[in-house]
């Protein structure tokens, strides 16, 4: 996401190809003030050392994933994706933390459940409210919890007393899949419905 106006941007979850984010950035004369993640699994950290090297920009993780991110040859070898290069990333994406591009002020809610350091970031401004879930809340979808460090009980939480108190017209922006909102998920999502 970017701020126009200062020409700032933060990246989340640079798990794909480097080189399309990077035009991206070029093509759009952004800046990069921060690498975000909503969690440390492999398709999510994928871009970012490249990422972190073309723009010195510092990396953010929740501390309680950053064992997953040590195990990124694991990761590689049991899921048959390719090995990326690790970085240096910063264990400060505290429920409450807070990071800023220009105007935008992204806000982290820990939502734990996928992985122990899953985490949300909701921004609102002049363009409405938006969260990005990560692999918490998809359209229609919850994420799975048979990885490492998944937990049912904590991501039920993390639905019910974090992203469903966000309000209806409020973004949702997965880490896979289409764009939806907190409140069609509330009304449609079948694994929220056993929630109530």
């Amino acid at each position: 996401m970017a701020d126009e106006q200062s020409q700032l941007a933060i990246v989340v979850d640079p798990g794909g190809d480097f080189e399309k984010i990077r035009e991206l950035l070029d093509e759009h004369g952004l800046t990069v003030s921060a690498i975000v993640h909503t969690h440390t699994h492999i398709d999510h950290v994928g871009a970012t050392a490249p990422l972190q090297e073309h723009t010195g920009a510092e990396a953010h993780i929740h501390e309680a994933d950053r064992f997953l991110y040590d195990m990124l040859p694991v990761q590689s070898a049991l899921l048959g994706v390719p090995l990326p290069r690790k970085c240096g990333v910063l264990g400060t994406l505290n429920d409450g933390f807070s990071l800023h591009a220009g105007s935008i002020e992204l806000g982290v809610l820990h939502t734990p459940g996928h992985t122990p350091g899953s985490v949300s970031f909701y921004t609102e401004g002049p363009d409405g409210r938006f969260v990005f879930t990560g692999d918490t809340l998809f359209q229609r979808g919850i994420g799975r919890t048979d990885l490492w460090g998944g937990d049912s009980s904590a991501i039920g939480r993390s639905l019910k007393e974090r992203l469903m108190t966000l309000d209806d017209e409020t973004l949702v922006i997965p880490g896979h899949g289409p764009t939806t909102s907190i409140g069609d998920e509330r009304q449609l999502n079948p694994f929220l419905r056993r929630l109530r």
